[in-house]
């Protein structure tokens, strides 16, 4: 008797789910640099194997392989573009008030409003501009990518100001990118006001916290 192709899918999509949550890699203290590429390996195969054994009505079950080896390349590669670029990110940022955060699937460059505009303004203060000079050269080398970059406020003042001064903050850090050599058809920018607090706004220190621009870097090939 033969298995249905749903079955065969599950259970390769099980044994590879399985075996993401017992690699070392993936219980991640952090302190693996390759992380994000295994783990993109790992969830790529997960989904080819699924996609595969779908797309193959003959042959479910050499459909999952030969997915699970696809999505497992493509994975992988977008893992290790990830951790290389942040690296360098890291390595070429001269503020320490950027932070760089990989998630495996993107990476979100943070910057506070507080050292980059003055209060009330979206002209992007001198002093950061050679640092998002380097984040548009990054951008650069790094071409398979579409990048969001998102302004964030606190929750003074009317809501509907928050929303247009952080999209022209957003707007401000687009131009210097762009300037940068990153093209406009990569670059989406969105202001979300005080909508999307990372910390509460009940206190000064996450107040600013909350104040910035997140520039996202999503590779092409991820969605």
């Amino acid at each position: 008797m033969t298995l249905p192709k749903f079955a065969l899918a599950g259970g390769l999509v099980s044994a590879l789910a399985l075996s993401a949550c017992t690699d070392p890699a993936m219980l991640g203290d952090g302190s693996d640099p390759n992380r994000n590429t295994r783990g993109g390996a790992i969830t790529g195969a997960i989904l080819g194997a699924g996609v595969g054994a779908l797309a193959n009505d003959s042959n479910p079950g050499l459909g999952a392989l030969a997915g699970a080896a696809i999505g497992a390349a493509g994975g992988a590669a977008i893992g290790n573009q990830l951790d290389k670029q942040a690296a360098e990110l890291r390595q070429q940022l001269a503020n320490d008030g950027i932070t760089v955060t990989n998630t495996g699937e993107q990476l979100v460059v943070s910057v506070p409003n507080d050292i980059t505009f003055d209060t009330d303004s979206a002209t992007v203060n001198p002093a950061l501009r050679a640092d998002l000079g380097r984040v548009a050269e990054n951008l650069v080398r790094y071409p398979n990518s579409d990048v969001r970059i998102i302004g964030h406020t606190d929750s003074d003042g009317a809501a509907d100001y928050n929303q247009a001064l952080s999209m022209r903050r957003a707007n401000s850090v687009a131009d210097i990118l762009q300037a940068g050599g990153v093209t406009y058809d990569r670059i989406t920018t969105v202001g979300r006001g005080e909508d999307a607090p990372i910390a509460s706004n009940l206190t000064p220190e996450g107040k600013a916290q909350n104040r910035r621009v997140e520039i996202v870097v999503i590779p092409q090939n991820a969605a």
